[in-house]
């Protein structure tokens, strides 16, 4: 098997991304530090620290270490060549993100993280080594061909990191990427002392008076929110069954995320809050339409899903931010969700985005390829 066509190799290449961004963000204040940048390395392990802080560095680095052991196995390597590489990559990284930590005021190097990222490392590649010796890899691939057709790795990438970002808060569920406002802002802010600030300032205000969506708007953003991974898996699986399927895994694994976003956000209480009258017509709505589509070639499923990902982002980066979505955002940025801040947040942010470049490169493509 071709190490391009395993879905180990772009998901260990998001999650590696996402450990650079936890570990640097916010980014800021960068400095040259007054001793070696080395100099962690040499010290005690610190004697203040708390139970959640070991468990997040050790299971931080597992999945980075399952990830690239699947990549390497995957790719034709041996074992034992699988593991050493996996954890070692792992213990790379991190020594080079507590490295660069030195130069930020606002992060601090520690020994001990490193030495529990690298155990993260080795743990995840020794459970990925076990899945593999117990047969997990071989039957995942038996039902990946039965289910998927070749080259299908890109777009299982994109079906599996859905979820995770409809965990991150949006101004209507299901409608990811919304990164024009912080697009704007960013803009904004770079460029107030430049000579263009004067002849670009208008482009960059924000429209603060424009009220909620309307619930017709709503009811369309949630109902193409939905289908989007639908197509976007119809592109990589036979028609028929299988794809009505995959469509009502969707409805079920978008029903529990964004249940499980909104109990974070508002507390378990107020868990199904987001369950409104429109949402659920949306819902029921986009799930019929998807089931229709089920017998339908790939390349016009994948036509179809770039107009429906163009739709929903066009509509949803004119939804303006509400009272209770920037508290929402600040209990994630500045709260107790900062850990999880990071992935959830770029996930939902670019997963539109990504998912039409895929689609684009699937339309280029011949509608060939059986499982």
């Amino acid at each position: 098997m071709a190490l391009q066509r395993s879905s180990a190799v772009p998901l260990a290449g998001a999650y590696a991304a996402l450990i650079v961004y936890a570990s640097l963000y916010p980014f800021t204040g960068w400095t040259v530090p007054g001793v070696s940048i080395w100099h962690f390395l040499t010290l005690p392990f610190p004697r203040w620290w708390t139970g959640f802080d070991l468990i997040a560095n050790l299971l931080g680095y597992m999945p980075l270490g399952a990830l690239l052991f699947g990549a390497m196995i995957r790719s034709g390597e041996g074992l034992g060549r699988s593991m050493v590489v996996a954890a070692v990559a792992g213990t790379a990284l991190s020594f080079a993100m507590e490295t660069l930590q030195n130069f930020l005021p606002m992060r601090v190097s520690s020994n001990l993280d490193l030495a529990l990222n690298a155990a993260g490392s080795a743990l995840g590649a020794a459970v990925g080594a076990a899945v593999h010796l117990l047969g997990g890899m071989q039957r995942w691939q038996v039902v990946r061909e039965r289910w998927f057709i070749s080259h299908s790795a890109g777009g299982l990438a994109l079906l599996i990191l859905w979820p995770v970002g409809l965990l991150f808060p949006a101004p209507v569920p299901y409608g990811l990427g919304q990164v024009w406002p912080r697009l704007r802002d960013a803009l904004a802010s770079w460029l107030q002392d430049s000579s263009v600030a004067d002849w670009i300032a208008p482009w960059l205000q924000s429209d603060g008076d424009v009220s909620v969506l309307s619930p017709a708007s709503e009811f369309v953003v949630v109902a193409l929110g939905l289908m989007a991974p639908c197509l976007v898996a119809y592109t990589i699986s036979r028609p028929g069954w299988r794809r009505m399927v995959l469509a009502a895994s969707a409805v079920a694994v978008g029903f529990g995320a964004t249940t499980l976003s909104t109990a974070l956000n508002f507390g378990p209480q107020h868990a199904l809050a987001w369950r409104t009258p429109t949402s659920l017509a949306a819902l029921v709505t986009a799930l019929t339409l998807v089931l229709l589509l089920a017998y339908t070639p790939r390349r016009a499923t994948a036509a179809i899903g770039l107009m429906v990902l163009t739709a929903m982002v066009s509509i949803v980066g004119q939804a303006p931010a509400d009272a209770y979505f920037t508290d929402s955002l600040q209990a994630w940025e500045q709260g107790r969700f900062i850990r999880f801040h990071g992935v959830a947040q770029w996930v939902g942010w670019l997963w539109p985005y990504a998912a039409l470049v895929w689609l684009l490169v699937r339309i280029s493509q011949r509608d060939s390829g059986q499982p």
